[in-house]
């Protein structure tokens, strides 16, 4: 037996308006599940873009004037390529560092167009022999003062403190979001029960007259799905809303250098974004698929 369009639409309406305050329930346990697991994901893609430049062993940076001269650049370089303590060194000049800055910051043009290649320091990024936090330390301050040299930031201890501290929000946070998701399963899952229970009579009439399980099925299937997509569709709404809340709240570059590429790109929102809504589809699909299959074997 085909299934229209038509008895689709009829048939998961009048589903849905069956049962409101347990749809709600559900569409706002779905909403607050994946805003949770969406903010999780945010904080994440931050840590990951604040921390980039310290990928690859780099322990600590050392940020030169804007003015420093190449008599000044080239000694700090010698210094540091003469240096038996040190491993690795890196030179970002001011264009290089002008592309880092547009791809972290993508999404706010207008703060690309007030920032030019000239306002942005070179640098050198510096992976010492020695990873022990005092013997980098020691090491980065005996270029602190050399001409030239604006400032050394060190990775050491407070970047690790960052990553471990964004390691356990994050999985703090993804555990009260799954056992949210599992509740809003469950709710779905009785509210397809409830739904079909109230018409029960029907369906047994649609079954003796030779509609299959999968023509009964499907309505219930896709009240599901909407349940689901509303409610993923209301947490995409709600951290579109917060993301300019959530970068404002971030420490600036000023008070803690280590983190002032904390930003989330538009790119990286969208993939969030794709995310939640395949898994309040799913979650919405899965619980009703439970309740009817259920339902249809007693």
């Amino acid at each position: 037996m085909p299934v229209k369009f038509d008895y689709l639409l009829r048939e998961t309406t009048s589903n849905l308006g069956r049962n409101v305050t347990i749809t709600l329930a559900s569409i706002l346990t779905v909403t607050v599940s994946l805003a949770l697991v969406g903010a999780s994901l945010m904080l994440r893609s931050g840590v990951e873009n604040a921390t980039r430049r310290w990928q690859g062993g780099i322990e600590f940076v050392i940020f030169l004037r804007t003015d420093a001269t190449q008599q000044q650049i080239d000694s700090i370089a010698d210094g540091l390529e003469q240096s038996p303590e040190v491993e690795r060194v890196v030179f970002v000049n001011q264009q290089e560092a002008y592309a880092e800055f547009t791809t972290l910051f993508a999404d706010s043009p207008e703060l690309i167009d007030s920032i030019s290649a000239e306002d942005l320091p070179p640098s050198f990024r510096v992976e010492p022999v020695n990873k022990d936090v005092d013997a980098v330390e020691s090491l980065g301050s005996t270029f602190q003062k050399r001409s030239g040299v604006d400032q050394v930031v060190f990775a050491s201890k407070t970047i690790r403190l960052i990553q471990q501290l964004s390691s356990r929000l994050t999985v703090g946070i993804f555990i009260i979001a799954a056992v949210l998701l599992g509740a809003a399963a469950l709710l779905i899952l009785n509210t397809i029960r409830m739904a079909m229970f109230a018409r029960r009579r029907e369906i047994e009439v649609m079954k003796l007259v030779g509609a299959t399980n999968w023509f009964i099925r499907v309505p219930f299937m896709l009240e599901g799905l909407v349940q689901g997509l509303i409610g993923a569709l209301l947490a995409i709404g709600a951290l579109a809303a917060f993301r300019p809340f959530f970068q404002k709240w971030l420490p600036s570059a000023d008070d803690i250098p280590l983190v002032g590429g904390f930003q989330v790109s538009g790119p990286e929102m969208t993939v969030i974004f794709v995310v939640l809504g395949i898994v309040g589809v799913a979650i919405g699909v899965i619980g009703a698929a439970i309740a009817v299959s259920r339902f249809l074997d007693v």
